[in-house]
This record gives C-alpha cells, structure tokens and sequence, in this order.
C-alpha cells in the first residue's frame, strides 16, 4: 500500500484566490500542495473583465430606491435577472443582503475593504514579475459612461462620497474628453467618469495559469482531484486522488462558489450565495479599437479588450449555481454594446457562464474556520475575486504562520455570521 503523500498545507481550489494563497504559503517556508478538479485558473478567474479594482472600496449593495427595486424585482434592469424559481431558497440570502445595503453597514464594508483592494495592484505586480509576465498589467485604469444625465448626476453624487470617506480617485470626462481618450465609442453620451488607479489585463485565465506555473516551478505540486475527499483525522487532513492522497496539518478553503459544498459536511454554513455571470468574445469592426475597459452605467456590462477579442461581461444573474445557462441577459444588452462600440462577429460557439461568490455584506471571509484545528478559509471575494485572490493570499498567509498581518483581520472573520 503506497503512504499517503505528507505536507504542511492542502489548498483546495486553484482559482486566482487559491492560486494566490499558495504563492504566499509556499513564500513563507510551508510545502504546499494545490488541488483541483480543473487545471488552474478555469472557472470564475478565466472569465471576468480583467480588471484588478484598486478603486473598489463600495460595494456592489442591494439598492434602497423603491423604483430600483421594482425594477430588479420583475427582470426590468438589464444589470441583474432574477431566476423565480431560485427565490425560495435564496429569499433569505436576499433579505440579509438588502440589510446590508443600509448606508451604516455599507460604509463597514467600504472601511473594511479599502485595506485591501488599495494594494491589490500592489500585489498582482509583485508576482507577475516572479512569474516572468510583468507586461501584462495595463495602467489604463477603465471608464465609466453614461447615456442619461440622471444617472450620470448620480453616480457623480456617490464619487463625491467615495473621494471624500474612503479616498477613491475618479476624474469627470465630457463627451468630448471621453471622445479623445476612445475615439471610437459611439451614441450620445451624457459624460463618463474614468477610474484611473485600477490596472487591467487582457487574458485574466493566462495570469492565473502564469501564477501557478509560478508556483509549480517553486516546488510546489498541483494534483486533479474532488475537493468533496476531504476527511478531517485525528492529526490533521487528507484528500484522495487517482493516484492515492494527500495528508496535511493545514487545509485551506479557496473554492470560491463551490466551498459550501466542502464546509456544510464539516457542519459550517456560511450564508454564501452565487450571482451568475456571463462573456462573449467579438472581433471589432473595420479599425475600431478599445483602449481600455468600458463599463456602461445605463445597461451595467463590461466591454474589455482582451486577447481573444472584445469581451462583453453581463451583470449578475440570480439563479442556482448549477442551473442550465440562459441567453436572456447577454442578448438584453449585446445591442447596447454593438450601439456604444462597432462590435463584429461573435468569436465563441456560446456564452461562458461562471460563478461569482458572494456572502450578504460583500466582504470575504479569510481566516481560521470555527471548531476545526487546522481548518483556514480564504471565499466570498463576489465581484473582486481576481482583484483580491493575491492580497487576501498574503493575509491568510500571515495568519496562518503567526506574522503581524498588514490590517486587523477581525472584519474578515466568519464568527460575523454567528
């Protein structure tokens, strides 16, 4: 009989969070094995707009105004759609969230998570260099437009609190000024305002495989294998695979949208939801280019230069995890986008769909789990999950050998959900 494989630290999820958490662990002396079921880097971190938010203090929080509401409620707003069969089971979710959108609790979330998105560039730079891809950060920042002088007046009204209470730095661009620095947007813009700190790059699934890549080079070890294996013994962990398994002192819980799945047998359950997103490629017509990444404030999509092509993203979908894939929202605001820029063909067979987690106060949970000696967690990154992975990685890293973390960790703690 083969001996299981020993190390001091199992990380389970090889998305950017867990790819992240390894990096810092490994830094710090610890050997280190990275499971998943996929090759790195293929879920929610391969599909996202590319952009590290350095600005994204203020959450995304579940609005106040009544008219909002309606609108979210009957699937008007083409930035979010609710899936009515899922509302059962997400109604309570959904009601802590709306707590959580009360101005108290947002500006909570918003102190709490200056700390780290302010170093998140910071962060994704220190290992792109190491991992020999330093020129794929793009300090362009990204823009935000608006067609309708309500929205615009709006959103101008939130920049001037968020400059003032948390130090986000935003810059007010006339249609004229947008037309310089995007030539080729078209429409009858009200104005924009562009983000300039935040960074972006244009493959966030290559960043993600070049981190690991990183990380293997380092002597670390990425296995394939179900992070439902875990079984808790009396000196530690252990996960099986094809070839055996794998025991440690320490596990660490980066699955991102599927975490719930490995907590709930071990009797933790944290109230972690999903809000289902989507991307198309397109080729761009005739010479057009996009400088940077675009998002529209009227219809709440991305459009993003990458790669492949220009990567449309949707807002969120509110619909259970593993539901089949719907057209609805992609199709609700691929004509805005084709109106905004002169979009081609589309470039992929379907729409990818991934999974943002989130937990009702758009905060993470990063640190040690209740009850379990040797049980760390690092999930619920929501929209940030590419933006965060490298900056909550150091902070798990620090907590778990016992170094002075960079910020008091207390906020980040799961004993808030009771």
């Amino acid at each position: 009989m083969v001996s299981p494989m020993q190390v001091d630290v199992l990380v389970l999820g090889a998305g950017m969070v867990g790819v992240s958490a390894a990096l810092h662990l490994q830094r710090r002396g610890l050997s280190v094995v990275l499971i998943d079921r996929r090759p790195p880097a293929e879920e929610t971190s391969h599909g996202n707009a590319g952009l590290i938010q350095s600005e994204a203090a203020v959450p995304y929080s579940f609005p106040r105004d009544p008219v909002k509401i309606f609108r979210y409620a009957f699937n008007l707003a083409p930035e979010a759609r609710i899936d009515w069969r899922a509302l059962p089971a997400l109604a309570p979710w959904l009601i802590s969230y709306w707590r959580h959108g009360a101005p108290d609790r947002v500006d909570h979330t918003a102190r709490a998570m200056r700390p780290l998105v302010e170093r998140s560039v910071e962060e994704h730079e220190v290992l792109m260099r190491e991992a020999g891809i330093a020129e794929a950060l793009r300090r362009t920042g990204y823009l935000r437009i608006f067609r309708s002088e309500r929205r615009l007046k709006e959103e101008l009204a939130a920049e001037q609190i968020a400059r003032a209470r948390y130090g986000v730095v935003s810059e007010v661009k006339t249609p004229a000024e947008i037309g310089k620095i995007e030539p080729h947007l078209a429409g009858a813009l009200a104005g924009g305002i562009l983000m300039p700190e935040p960074a972006s790059v244009a493959d966030p699934g290559a960043v993600g495989k070049a981190y690991a890549s990183l990380f293997e080079r380092s002597g670390g070890r990425f296995i394939i294998a179900d992070a439902r294996t875990l079984e808790q013994e009396r000196a530690g962990w252990r996960i099986r695979h094809n070839g055996g398994s794998v025991r440690a002192d320490h596990v660490v819980i980066a699955l991102g949208a599927w975490s719930g799945d490995v907590l709930r047998p071990l009797g933790i359950n944290a109230p972690l939801a999903v809000k289902r997103g989507y991307h198309m490629h397109y080729a761009a017509s005739g010479a057009a280019v996009l400088h940077r990444p675009v998002y529209d404030g009227d219809y709440g999509y991305v459009l993003a230069p990458m790669r492949r092509g220009l990567r449309l993203t949707t807002g969120a979908e509110f619909a259970p995890r593993d539901a089949p894939p719907s057209p609805v929202q992609l199709a609700g605001v691929e004509p805005a986008a084709r109106a905004l820029f002169p979009l081609g063909r589309r470039l992929d067979d379907k729409p990818w769909l991934g999974f943002r987690p989130c937990l009702p106060d758009l905060l993470p949970v990063v640190g040690p789990a209740p009850r379990h000696n040797g049980l760390w967690l690092d999930f619920g990154h929501h929209h940030l999950g590419f933006t965060l992975g490298p900056v909550s990685g150091r902070l798990l890293a620090d907590l778990m050998t016992g170094n002075e973390p960079f910020t008091d960790p207390a906020p980040y703690d799961i004993g808030r959900f009771g």
